[in-house]
Protein backbone atom coordinates (compact mmCIF):
# COMPACT_ATOMS: atom_id res chain seq x y z
CA UNK A 1 0.00 0.00 0.00
CA UNK A 2 1.13 3.62 -0.46
CA UNK A 3 2.86 5.35 2.44
CA UNK A 4 1.42 8.28 4.42
CA UNK A 5 3.06 10.95 2.28
CA UNK A 6 1.63 9.54 -0.94
CA UNK A 7 -1.75 8.93 0.66
CA UNK A 8 -2.10 12.59 1.64
CA UNK A 9 -0.83 14.02 -1.65
CA UNK A 10 -3.45 16.17 -3.34
CA UNK A 11 -5.10 17.18 -0.05
CA UNK A 12 -5.44 20.93 0.48
CA UNK A 13 -3.81 22.77 3.36
CA UNK A 14 -7.10 22.92 5.27
CA UNK A 15 -7.37 19.12 5.27
CA UNK A 16 -3.78 18.74 6.48
CA UNK A 17 -4.43 21.20 9.34
CA UNK A 18 -7.53 19.22 10.37
CA UNK A 19 -5.42 16.04 10.55
CA UNK A 20 -2.78 17.80 12.66
CA UNK A 21 -5.51 19.15 14.95
CA UNK A 22 -6.93 15.64 15.50
CA UNK A 23 -3.48 14.54 16.62
CA UNK A 24 -3.21 17.46 19.05
CA UNK A 25 -0.71 19.34 16.92
CA UNK A 26 -0.69 22.55 14.91
CA UNK A 27 0.62 22.79 11.38
CA UNK A 28 2.47 26.01 10.56
CA UNK A 29 2.95 26.06 6.81
CA UNK A 30 2.18 28.50 3.98
CA UNK A 31 0.80 25.86 1.63
CA UNK A 32 0.06 22.14 1.32
CA UNK A 33 3.29 21.38 -0.53
CA UNK A 34 5.32 22.69 2.40
CA UNK A 35 3.00 21.39 5.08
CA UNK A 36 2.74 17.74 3.89
CA UNK A 37 6.26 16.59 4.78
CA UNK A 38 6.08 18.47 8.08
CA UNK A 39 2.81 16.72 8.96
CA UNK A 40 4.05 13.23 8.09
CA UNK A 41 7.18 13.80 10.19
CA UNK A 42 4.95 14.68 13.15
CA UNK A 43 2.66 11.66 12.77
CA UNK A 44 5.20 8.92 12.12
CA UNK A 45 6.18 8.51 15.75
CA UNK A 46 5.46 5.20 17.50
CA UNK A 47 4.55 6.72 20.88
CA UNK A 48 2.32 9.34 19.32
CA UNK A 49 0.62 6.66 17.15
CA UNK A 50 0.02 4.41 20.20
CA UNK A 51 -1.51 7.31 22.11
CA UNK A 52 -3.81 8.17 19.21
CA UNK A 53 -5.05 4.57 18.83
CA UNK A 54 -5.61 4.27 22.58
CA UNK A 55 -7.99 7.25 22.46
CA UNK A 56 -10.18 5.84 19.69
CA UNK A 57 -13.75 4.85 20.61
CA UNK A 58 -14.38 1.09 20.66
CA UNK A 59 -16.29 1.04 17.38
CA UNK A 60 -13.63 3.06 15.58
CA UNK A 61 -10.88 0.84 16.99
CA UNK A 62 -12.82 -2.19 15.74
CA UNK A 63 -12.89 -0.67 12.24
CA UNK A 64 -9.14 -0.11 12.32
CA UNK A 65 -8.54 -3.64 13.64
CA UNK A 66 -10.68 -5.06 10.86
CA UNK A 67 -8.48 -3.40 8.26
CA UNK A 68 -5.33 -4.66 9.97
CA UNK A 69 -6.74 -8.18 10.18
CA UNK A 70 -7.22 -8.06 6.37
CA UNK A 71 -3.61 -7.11 5.57
CA UNK A 72 -4.39 -3.42 5.87
CA UNK A 73 -7.01 -3.10 3.15
CA UNK A 74 -10.63 -3.93 2.30
CA UNK A 75 -12.89 -2.98 -0.63
CA UNK A 76 -14.17 0.54 0.02
CA UNK A 77 -17.82 -0.39 -0.53
CA UNK A 78 -17.57 -3.27 1.93
CA UNK A 79 -15.74 -1.24 4.55
CA UNK A 80 -18.12 1.72 4.46
CA UNK A 81 -21.19 -0.52 4.46
CA UNK A 82 -19.92 -2.13 7.62
CA UNK A 83 -18.53 0.90 9.46
CA UNK A 84 -20.42 3.85 8.07
CA UNK A 85 -20.17 6.49 5.36
CA UNK A 86 -17.70 9.27 4.62
CA UNK A 87 -19.50 12.47 3.71
CA UNK A 88 -18.22 13.87 0.42
CA UNK A 89 -17.69 17.64 0.65
CA UNK A 90 -15.46 20.26 -0.88
CA UNK A 91 -13.08 22.52 1.11
CA UNK A 92 -15.60 25.34 1.56
CA UNK A 93 -18.36 23.14 2.97
CA UNK A 94 -15.86 21.18 5.05
CA UNK A 95 -14.42 24.32 6.63
CA UNK A 96 -17.92 25.59 7.28
CA UNK A 97 -19.40 22.39 8.77
CA UNK A 98 -16.26 21.06 10.51
CA UNK A 99 -17.18 17.31 10.08
CA UNK A 100 -14.13 16.19 12.08
CA UNK A 101 -15.69 17.62 15.27
CA UNK A 102 -18.87 15.53 14.95
CA UNK A 103 -18.03 12.52 12.76
CA UNK A 104 -21.01 10.45 11.70
CA UNK A 105 -19.14 7.13 11.54
CA UNK A 106 -15.91 5.31 12.46
CA UNK A 107 -14.90 5.73 8.82
CA UNK A 108 -15.11 9.50 9.07
CA UNK A 109 -13.20 9.54 12.37
CA UNK A 110 -10.36 7.46 10.89
CA UNK A 111 -10.34 9.56 7.71
CA UNK A 112 -9.73 12.87 9.44
CA UNK A 113 -6.96 11.28 11.51
CA UNK A 114 -5.20 10.01 8.36
CA UNK A 115 -5.44 6.48 9.76
CA UNK A 116 -7.53 5.65 6.70
CA UNK A 117 -6.97 6.37 3.01
CA UNK A 118 -8.65 5.30 -0.21
CA UNK A 119 -7.30 4.42 -3.64
CA UNK A 120 -7.81 2.10 -6.59
CA UNK A 121 -5.73 -1.09 -6.72
CA UNK A 122 -5.68 -4.04 -9.12
CA UNK A 123 -7.96 -6.92 -8.14
CA UNK A 124 -8.81 -10.22 -9.90
CA UNK A 125 -11.91 -8.59 -11.38
CA UNK A 126 -10.08 -5.41 -12.44
CA UNK A 127 -9.33 -2.07 -10.76
CA UNK A 128 -11.23 -1.78 -7.47
CA UNK A 129 -11.43 1.01 -4.88
CA UNK A 130 -10.07 0.04 -1.48
CA UNK A 131 -9.93 1.44 2.03
CA UNK A 132 -6.42 1.01 3.41
CA UNK A 133 -3.96 2.00 6.14
CA UNK A 134 -0.80 3.70 4.80
CA UNK A 135 2.11 1.28 4.96
CA UNK A 136 4.54 3.27 7.10
CA UNK A 137 1.76 4.20 9.53
CA UNK A 138 0.57 0.58 9.74
CA UNK A 139 4.08 -0.48 10.78
CA UNK A 140 3.80 1.77 13.86
CA UNK A 141 0.29 0.74 14.88
CA UNK A 142 -0.22 -1.62 17.81
CA UNK A 143 -1.37 -5.08 16.69
CA UNK A 144 -5.11 -5.65 16.37
CA UNK A 145 -6.63 -6.71 19.65
CA UNK A 146 -7.59 -10.13 18.35
CA UNK A 147 -6.52 -11.92 15.21
CA UNK A 148 -8.97 -14.75 15.90
CA UNK A 149 -12.35 -14.27 14.27
CA UNK A 150 -15.28 -14.46 16.63
CA UNK A 151 -17.99 -16.96 15.85
CA UNK A 152 -20.51 -15.57 13.38
CA UNK A 153 -24.06 -15.85 14.66
CA UNK A 154 -25.21 -17.86 17.68
CA UNK A 155 -26.17 -21.33 18.84
CA UNK A 156 -29.56 -22.57 17.65
CA UNK A 157 -32.61 -22.37 19.89
CA UNK A 158 -34.50 -25.58 20.79
CA UNK A 159 -37.20 -24.74 18.25
CA UNK A 160 -34.63 -24.21 15.49
CA UNK A 161 -33.17 -27.68 16.10
CA UNK A 162 -36.42 -29.54 16.81
CA UNK A 163 -36.12 -32.08 13.96
CA UNK A 164 -32.70 -33.37 12.89
CA UNK A 165 -31.64 -34.60 9.44
CA UNK A 166 -28.35 -36.44 10.06
CA UNK A 167 -25.57 -36.34 7.49
CA UNK A 168 -25.56 -39.35 5.16
CA UNK A 169 -23.67 -40.69 2.17
CA UNK A 170 -26.71 -41.13 -0.10
CA UNK A 171 -25.08 -38.82 -2.65
CA UNK A 172 -22.97 -41.83 -3.67
CA UNK A 173 -26.11 -43.75 -4.59
CA UNK A 174 -27.60 -40.77 -6.45
CA UNK A 175 -24.32 -40.34 -8.33
CA UNK A 176 -24.24 -44.02 -9.34
CA UNK A 177 -27.82 -43.76 -10.62
CA UNK A 178 -26.97 -40.63 -12.59
CA UNK A 179 -23.84 -42.17 -14.15
CA UNK A 180 -25.80 -45.24 -15.23
CA UNK A 181 -28.60 -43.09 -16.67
CA UNK A 182 -26.16 -40.91 -18.60
CA UNK A 183 -24.41 -44.01 -19.92
CA UNK A 184 -27.74 -45.38 -21.16
CA UNK A 185 -28.78 -42.05 -22.68
CA UNK A 186 -31.93 -41.80 -20.56
CA UNK A 187 -33.83 -38.48 -20.84
CA UNK A 188 -33.19 -35.80 -18.23
CA UNK A 189 -36.82 -36.04 -17.07
CA UNK A 190 -36.28 -39.66 -16.07
CA UNK A 191 -33.09 -38.84 -14.17
CA UNK A 192 -34.63 -35.74 -12.58
CA UNK A 193 -37.13 -37.92 -10.73
CA UNK A 194 -34.75 -40.81 -10.01
CA UNK A 195 -34.21 -39.79 -6.38
CA UNK A 196 -37.79 -38.87 -5.43
CA UNK A 197 -37.74 -41.29 -2.52
CA UNK A 198 -34.89 -39.43 -0.83
CA UNK A 199 -36.82 -36.30 0.16
CA UNK A 200 -36.70 -32.67 -0.91
CA UNK A 201 -33.13 -32.16 0.25
CA UNK A 202 -31.72 -34.64 -2.27
CA UNK A 203 -29.58 -33.09 -5.03
CA UNK A 204 -31.24 -32.42 -8.36
CA UNK A 205 -30.12 -34.12 -11.55
CA UNK A 206 -28.47 -30.88 -12.71
CA UNK A 207 -26.58 -30.51 -9.42
CA UNK A 208 -25.46 -34.14 -9.53
CA UNK A 209 -24.23 -33.73 -13.07
CA UNK A 210 -22.26 -30.63 -12.03
CA UNK A 211 -20.83 -32.53 -9.06
CA UNK A 212 -19.75 -35.45 -11.25
CA UNK A 213 -18.20 -33.03 -13.73
CA UNK A 214 -16.30 -31.27 -10.93
CA UNK A 215 -14.95 -34.67 -9.81
CA UNK A 216 -13.62 -35.35 -13.32
CA UNK A 217 -16.04 -38.19 -14.15
CA UNK A 218 -17.75 -36.63 -17.19
CA UNK A 219 -16.44 -35.54 -20.57
CA UNK A 220 -17.19 -32.26 -22.32
CA UNK A 221 -20.47 -33.68 -23.62
CA UNK A 222 -21.58 -34.64 -20.11
CA UNK A 223 -21.12 -38.40 -20.61
CA UNK A 224 -19.24 -40.72 -18.21
CA UNK A 225 -15.52 -41.09 -18.87
CA UNK A 226 -14.98 -44.88 -18.83
CA UNK A 227 -11.77 -45.18 -16.81
CA UNK A 228 -12.38 -42.44 -14.18
CA UNK A 229 -15.95 -43.75 -13.76
CA UNK A 230 -14.70 -47.32 -13.25
CA UNK A 231 -12.15 -46.20 -10.65
CA UNK A 232 -14.76 -44.16 -8.77
CA UNK A 233 -17.39 -46.92 -8.82
CA UNK A 234 -14.90 -49.50 -7.54
CA UNK A 235 -13.57 -47.23 -4.76
CA UNK A 236 -14.78 -47.72 -1.19
CA UNK A 237 -17.58 -45.45 -0.04
CA UNK A 238 -15.24 -43.25 2.08
CA UNK A 239 -12.83 -42.83 -0.84
CA UNK A 240 -15.66 -42.11 -3.28
CA UNK A 241 -17.20 -39.53 -0.94
CA UNK A 242 -13.95 -37.65 -0.41
CA UNK A 243 -13.36 -37.66 -4.19
CA UNK A 244 -16.66 -35.81 -4.70
CA UNK A 245 -15.77 -33.45 -1.83
CA UNK A 246 -12.38 -32.58 -3.36
CA UNK A 247 -14.01 -31.93 -6.71
CA UNK A 248 -16.55 -29.53 -5.22
CA UNK A 249 -13.98 -27.68 -3.13
CA UNK A 250 -11.56 -27.02 -5.98
CA UNK A 251 -13.72 -26.73 -9.08
CA UNK A 252 -14.91 -23.59 -10.79
CA UNK A 253 -17.17 -25.79 -12.96
CA UNK A 254 -19.55 -26.23 -10.01
CA UNK A 255 -21.20 -22.82 -9.82
CA UNK A 256 -23.24 -22.86 -6.60
CA UNK A 257 -24.97 -19.55 -7.37
CA UNK A 258 -26.44 -20.85 -10.62
CA UNK A 259 -27.89 -23.87 -8.78
CA UNK A 260 -29.73 -21.92 -6.07
CA UNK A 261 -33.41 -22.97 -6.33
CA UNK A 262 -35.71 -20.22 -7.57
CA UNK A 263 -32.98 -18.15 -9.28
CA UNK A 264 -32.38 -17.91 -13.02
CA UNK A 265 -29.33 -16.21 -14.53
CA UNK A 266 -29.57 -14.08 -17.67
CA UNK A 267 -26.99 -12.12 -19.64
CA UNK A 268 -23.22 -12.47 -20.06
CA UNK A 269 -22.00 -11.52 -16.56
CA UNK A 270 -19.76 -13.87 -14.59
CA UNK A 271 -19.29 -14.60 -10.93
CA UNK A 272 -16.39 -16.36 -9.20
CA UNK A 273 -17.69 -19.57 -7.56
CA UNK A 274 -14.33 -20.40 -5.99
CA UNK A 275 -14.15 -17.00 -4.30
CA UNK A 276 -17.67 -17.34 -2.91
CA UNK A 277 -17.12 -20.94 -1.78
CA UNK A 278 -13.88 -20.09 0.01
CA UNK A 279 -15.55 -17.13 1.71
CA UNK A 280 -18.36 -19.42 2.89
CA UNK A 281 -15.83 -21.88 4.32
CA UNK A 282 -13.99 -19.00 6.03
CA UNK A 283 -17.24 -17.94 7.67
CA UNK A 284 -17.98 -21.52 8.70
CA UNK A 285 -14.51 -21.84 10.21
CA UNK A 286 -15.66 -19.52 13.00
CA UNK A 287 -18.45 -21.91 14.02
CA UNK A 288 -17.65 -24.32 16.88
CA UNK A 289 -16.83 -27.84 15.77
CA UNK A 290 -15.12 -26.91 12.48
CA UNK A 291 -12.19 -29.31 11.84
CA UNK A 292 -11.29 -29.66 15.51
CA UNK A 293 -13.08 -32.79 16.67
CA UNK A 294 -15.02 -31.02 19.43
CA UNK A 295 -18.72 -31.88 19.88
CA UNK A 296 -20.45 -29.51 17.52
CA UNK A 297 -23.50 -27.54 18.69
CA UNK A 298 -26.32 -26.74 16.32
CA UNK A 299 -25.92 -23.24 14.90
CA UNK A 300 -28.72 -20.90 13.85
CA UNK A 301 -28.84 -20.41 10.07
CA UNK A 302 -30.75 -17.12 10.32
CA UNK A 303 -28.33 -15.59 12.85
CA UNK A 304 -25.32 -16.84 10.88
CA UNK A 305 -26.56 -15.22 7.66
CA UNK A 306 -27.61 -11.98 9.35
CA UNK A 307 -24.16 -11.56 10.92
CA UNK A 308 -22.50 -12.07 7.54
CA UNK A 309 -24.91 -9.59 5.94
CA UNK A 310 -23.90 -6.97 8.49
CA UNK A 311 -20.15 -7.61 8.57
CA UNK A 312 -19.13 -9.17 5.25
CA UNK A 313 -21.94 -8.57 2.76
CA UNK A 314 -19.67 -8.26 -0.30
CA UNK A 315 -18.05 -11.68 0.10
CA UNK A 316 -18.80 -12.62 -3.52
CA UNK A 317 -19.23 -9.18 -5.06
CA UNK A 318 -16.27 -7.51 -6.80
CA UNK A 319 -16.10 -3.87 -5.65
CA UNK A 320 -19.43 -4.29 -3.88
CA UNK A 321 -21.27 -4.36 -7.23
CA UNK A 322 -24.94 -5.29 -6.74
CA UNK A 323 -26.23 -4.10 -10.10
CA UNK A 324 -24.41 -5.88 -12.95
CA UNK A 325 -25.61 -9.44 -12.22
CA UNK A 326 -28.90 -10.30 -13.91
CA UNK A 327 -30.63 -12.80 -11.64
CA UNK A 328 -34.34 -13.43 -11.98
CA UNK A 329 -36.58 -14.45 -9.10
CA UNK A 330 -38.60 -17.17 -10.82
CA UNK A 331 -41.50 -16.89 -8.36
CA UNK A 332 -42.13 -13.18 -8.86
CA UNK A 333 -40.52 -12.63 -12.26
CA UNK A 334 -38.54 -9.69 -10.83
CA UNK A 335 -34.84 -9.05 -11.32
CA UNK A 336 -32.87 -9.13 -8.07
CA UNK A 337 -30.52 -6.14 -8.11
CA UNK A 338 -29.20 -3.79 -5.47
CA UNK A 339 -28.25 -4.45 -1.87
CA UNK A 340 -31.93 -4.86 -0.93
CA UNK A 341 -31.82 -8.23 -2.70
CA UNK A 342 -28.98 -9.55 -0.51
CA UNK A 343 -31.16 -12.08 1.32
CA UNK A 344 -32.59 -13.45 -1.93
CA UNK A 345 -29.20 -13.78 -3.66
CA UNK A 346 -26.15 -13.72 -1.40
CA UNK A 347 -27.96 -15.05 1.65
CA UNK A 348 -29.71 -17.68 -0.50
CA UNK A 349 -26.32 -18.78 -1.85
CA UNK A 350 -24.93 -19.35 1.66
CA UNK A 351 -28.11 -21.17 2.67
CA UNK A 352 -27.79 -23.37 -0.44
CA UNK A 353 -24.13 -24.21 0.26
CA UNK A 354 -25.06 -25.35 3.78
CA UNK A 355 -28.24 -27.29 2.96
CA UNK A 356 -26.99 -28.38 -0.47
CA UNK A 357 -23.39 -29.45 -1.14
CA UNK A 358 -22.24 -29.54 2.50
CA UNK A 359 -25.26 -31.65 3.48
CA UNK A 360 -25.13 -33.90 0.41
CA UNK A 361 -21.43 -34.56 0.98
CA UNK A 362 -21.92 -35.45 4.64
CA UNK A 363 -20.19 -32.42 6.18
CA UNK A 364 -23.15 -31.09 8.16
CA UNK A 365 -26.29 -32.29 9.89
CA UNK A 366 -29.36 -30.14 9.31
CA UNK A 367 -32.21 -29.25 11.64
CA UNK A 368 -35.75 -28.01 11.03
CA UNK A 369 -38.47 -26.65 13.31
CA UNK A 370 -40.80 -29.53 12.31
CA UNK A 371 -40.85 -32.95 10.70
CA UNK A 372 -40.72 -32.33 6.92
CA UNK A 373 -43.24 -35.13 6.36
CA UNK A 374 -45.76 -33.22 8.48
CA UNK A 375 -44.69 -29.80 7.24
CA UNK A 376 -43.24 -30.17 3.71
CA UNK A 377 -42.25 -26.50 3.51
CA UNK A 378 -40.38 -26.38 6.83
CA UNK A 379 -37.11 -24.49 6.18
CA UNK A 380 -33.65 -25.48 7.34
CA UNK A 381 -33.13 -23.44 10.51
CA UNK A 382 -29.93 -24.89 11.99
CA UNK A 383 -26.84 -26.93 11.15
CA UNK A 384 -23.87 -28.52 12.90
CA UNK A 385 -20.70 -30.22 11.72
CA UNK A 386 -21.01 -33.98 11.39
CA UNK A 387 -18.65 -36.64 12.72
CA UNK A 388 -17.20 -36.87 9.20
CA UNK A 389 -16.62 -33.12 8.76
CA UNK A 390 -13.03 -32.87 9.98
CA UNK A 391 -11.81 -35.65 7.68
CA UNK A 392 -13.77 -34.49 4.64
CA UNK A 393 -12.65 -30.87 4.96
CA UNK A 394 -9.04 -32.05 5.19
CA UNK A 395 -9.38 -34.29 2.15
CA UNK A 396 -9.29 -37.55 4.10
CA UNK A 397 -11.68 -40.52 3.73
CA UNK A 398 -14.02 -40.37 6.74
CA UNK A 399 -14.47 -43.22 9.19
CA UNK A 400 -17.76 -44.98 9.90
CA UNK A 401 -19.34 -45.37 6.45
CA UNK A 402 -21.10 -48.65 5.69
CA UNK A 403 -19.57 -51.35 3.49
CA UNK A 404 -21.05 -52.23 0.12
CA UNK A 405 -21.86 -55.88 0.71
CA UNK A 406 -25.55 -56.04 -0.23
CA UNK A 407 -26.80 -59.11 -2.16
CA UNK A 408 -28.88 -58.89 -5.34
CA UNK A 409 -32.19 -60.75 -5.49
CA UNK A 410 -33.44 -61.97 -8.89
CA UNK A 411 -37.10 -63.03 -9.00
CA UNK A 412 -38.99 -65.39 -11.27
CA UNK A 413 -40.85 -62.47 -12.89
CA UNK A 414 -37.44 -61.24 -14.16
CA UNK A 415 -37.23 -58.34 -11.73
CA UNK A 416 -33.94 -57.54 -9.99
CA UNK A 417 -33.92 -56.09 -6.47
CA UNK A 418 -30.57 -54.37 -5.85
CA UNK A 419 -29.93 -53.17 -2.27
CA UNK A 420 -28.64 -49.64 -1.76
CA UNK A 421 -25.48 -51.06 -0.25
CA UNK A 422 -24.72 -53.44 -3.10
CA UNK A 423 -21.41 -52.53 -4.79
CA UNK A 424 -21.97 -49.40 -6.87
CA UNK A 425 -20.12 -50.80 -9.88
CA UNK A 426 -22.43 -53.86 -9.78
CA UNK A 427 -25.61 -51.75 -9.79
CA UNK A 428 -24.15 -49.61 -12.57
CA UNK A 429 -23.69 -52.74 -14.71
CA UNK A 430 -27.07 -54.30 -13.85
CA UNK A 431 -28.83 -51.02 -14.70
CA UNK A 432 -27.43 -51.36 -18.24
CA UNK A 433 -29.18 -54.73 -18.70
CA UNK A 434 -32.61 -53.78 -17.39
CA UNK A 435 -35.35 -51.18 -17.52
CA UNK A 436 -35.62 -48.97 -14.44
CA UNK A 437 -38.79 -49.64 -12.48
CA UNK A 438 -38.62 -47.97 -9.06
CA UNK A 439 -36.44 -47.18 -6.07
CA UNK A 440 -36.82 -46.80 -2.32
CA UNK A 441 -34.60 -46.12 0.66
CA UNK A 442 -33.69 -49.83 0.68
CA UNK A 443 -33.72 -51.13 -2.90
CA UNK A 444 -33.47 -50.27 -6.56
CA UNK A 445 -35.82 -52.35 -8.73
CA UNK A 446 -35.04 -53.20 -12.36
CA UNK A 447 -37.03 -55.24 -14.93
CA UNK A 448 -35.38 -57.47 -17.53
CA UNK A 449 -37.13 -57.36 -20.92
CA UNK A 450 -36.30 -58.04 -24.58
CA UNK A 451 -35.99 -54.29 -25.16
CA UNK A 452 -33.52 -53.82 -22.27
CA UNK A 453 -31.48 -56.87 -23.30
CA UNK A 454 -31.35 -55.63 -26.91
CA UNK A 455 -30.10 -52.25 -25.68
CA UNK A 456 -27.43 -53.99 -23.60
CA UNK A 457 -26.38 -56.08 -26.60
CA UNK A 458 -25.92 -52.87 -28.62
CA UNK A 459 -23.49 -51.71 -25.94
CA UNK A 460 -21.45 -54.90 -26.22
CA UNK A 461 -22.96 -56.68 -23.20
CA UNK A 462 -24.11 -60.31 -23.27
CA UNK A 463 -26.57 -62.44 -21.33
CA UNK A 464 -23.69 -64.60 -20.14
CA UNK A 465 -22.17 -61.55 -18.44
CA UNK A 466 -25.49 -60.88 -16.73
CA UNK A 467 -25.77 -64.46 -15.49
CA UNK A 468 -22.19 -64.28 -14.24
CA UNK A 469 -22.97 -61.15 -12.19
CA UNK A 470 -26.12 -62.71 -10.73
CA UNK A 471 -24.27 -65.94 -9.87
CA UNK A 472 -21.48 -64.08 -8.05
CA UNK A 473 -23.48 -61.38 -6.26
CA UNK A 474 -27.04 -62.68 -6.05
CA UNK A 475 -29.06 -65.11 -4.07
CA UNK A 476 -30.23 -68.26 -5.86
CA UNK A 477 -31.08 -67.34 -9.46
CA UNK A 478 -34.53 -68.66 -10.52
CA UNK A 479 -34.10 -71.48 -13.08
CA UNK A 480 -36.66 -69.94 -15.42
CA UNK A 481 -34.56 -66.77 -15.70
CA UNK A 482 -31.53 -68.70 -16.92
CA UNK A 483 -33.65 -70.66 -19.43
CA UNK A 484 -35.32 -67.49 -20.69
CA UNK A 485 -31.98 -65.76 -21.26
CA UNK A 486 -30.63 -68.78 -23.15
CA UNK A 487 -33.72 -68.98 -25.40
CA UNK A 488 -33.60 -65.22 -26.04
CA UNK A 489 -29.95 -65.43 -27.10
CA UNK A 490 -30.79 -68.27 -29.56
CA UNK A 491 -34.18 -67.29 -30.90
CA UNK A 492 -34.95 -63.76 -29.85
CA UNK A 493 -38.51 -62.78 -28.90
CA UNK A 494 -40.87 -65.77 -28.93
CA UNK A 495 -43.92 -64.12 -27.39
CA UNK A 496 -45.26 -60.66 -28.05
CA UNK A 497 -48.13 -58.71 -26.52
CA UNK A 498 -49.65 -55.74 -28.24
CA UNK A 499 -52.69 -53.51 -28.04
CA UNK A 500 -55.25 -53.83 -30.84
CA UNK A 501 -58.35 -51.97 -32.01
CA UNK A 502 -60.90 -54.66 -32.92
CA UNK A 503 -63.73 -54.10 -35.40
CA UNK A 504 -66.83 -56.28 -34.78
CA UNK A 505 -69.36 -56.50 -37.61
CA UNK A 506 -72.90 -57.84 -37.72
CA UNK A 507 -72.25 -60.45 -40.41
CA UNK A 508 -69.46 -62.21 -42.36
CA UNK A 509 -70.79 -60.66 -45.57
CA UNK A 510 -70.28 -57.14 -44.25
CA UNK A 511 -66.72 -58.03 -43.29
CA UNK A 512 -66.02 -59.23 -46.82
CA UNK A 513 -67.61 -56.09 -48.30
CA UNK A 514 -65.46 -53.84 -46.13
CA UNK A 515 -62.27 -55.74 -46.96
CA UNK A 516 -63.02 -55.34 -50.65
CA UNK A 517 -63.56 -51.57 -50.31
CA UNK A 518 -60.88 -48.86 -50.28
CA UNK A 519 -60.83 -49.21 -46.48
CA UNK A 520 -59.30 -52.67 -46.86
CA UNK A 521 -55.76 -51.32 -46.58
CA UNK A 522 -56.53 -50.08 -43.07
CA UNK A 523 -57.52 -53.53 -41.82
CA UNK A 524 -55.24 -56.13 -40.27
CA UNK A 525 -55.56 -59.84 -39.67
CA UNK A 526 -59.04 -61.35 -39.29
CA UNK A 527 -59.76 -62.55 -35.75
CA UNK A 528 -62.94 -64.46 -36.56
CA UNK A 529 -65.79 -64.57 -39.09
CA UNK A 530 -67.13 -61.17 -37.99
CA UNK A 531 -64.06 -59.55 -36.29
CA UNK A 532 -60.88 -58.04 -37.67
CA UNK A 533 -57.99 -55.91 -36.37
CA UNK A 534 -57.75 -52.22 -37.35
CA UNK A 535 -54.33 -50.79 -38.02
CA UNK A 536 -52.99 -48.19 -35.59
CA UNK A 537 -54.32 -44.67 -36.22
CA UNK A 538 -56.84 -45.77 -38.82
CA UNK A 539 -60.06 -45.79 -36.78
CA UNK A 540 -61.44 -42.57 -38.29
CA UNK A 541 -60.76 -43.78 -41.86
CA UNK A 542 -62.57 -47.08 -41.23
CA UNK A 543 -65.56 -45.24 -39.70
CA UNK A 544 -65.68 -42.96 -42.78
CA UNK A 545 -65.53 -45.97 -45.14
CA UNK A 546 -68.43 -47.63 -43.32
CA UNK A 547 -70.41 -44.40 -43.61
CA UNK A 548 -69.90 -44.38 -47.40
CA UNK A 549 -71.24 -47.93 -47.47
CA UNK A 550 -74.28 -46.80 -45.49
CA UNK A 551 -73.43 -48.10 -42.04
CA UNK A 552 -73.27 -46.21 -38.73
CA UNK A 553 -70.32 -47.30 -36.60
CA UNK A 554 -70.13 -46.99 -32.81
CA UNK A 555 -66.78 -46.53 -31.07
CA UNK A 556 -66.68 -48.33 -27.75
CA UNK A 557 -64.25 -46.47 -25.45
Amino acid sequence: MPDLLKSLQGKDLGHLRIVAEQWGESLDAPDARTGLPRLTALLLDRERVAAMVAELPAETRAALDDLLNHSGRLPWAQFTRKFGALREMGPARRDREQPQRSPISPVEMLWYRALLARAFFDAPSGPEEFAYVPDDLAALLPPPRSGVAAALGRAASPLERAFILPAADHVLDHACTTLAGLRLGLPAEKLQTAAQGWGRFAPSFVALKCLLGAAGLLDAAGLPLPEPTRVWLEASRPEALVALMRGWLKSDRFNDLLLVPGLAAEGEWKNDPLRARQAALDFLSTVPGFEDGRPAPFWSVAAFLETIRQRYPDFQRPAGDYDSWYLLDQASGNYLRGFDSWDQVDGALLRFIISGPLYWLGVVDLALPANPEENPTAPVTAFRFSAWAADLLQGKPPQGLASEDGVVQARSDFRLFVPRLAPRWLRYQLARFASWESESLQDYVYQLSPASLSRARQQGLTSNQLMGLLSRFGRVTPPNLGRALERWERQGVEARLQKLVVLRLSSPDLLQTLRASKAGRYLGDPLGPTTIAVRSGAVDKVVAALAELGYLAEIDE
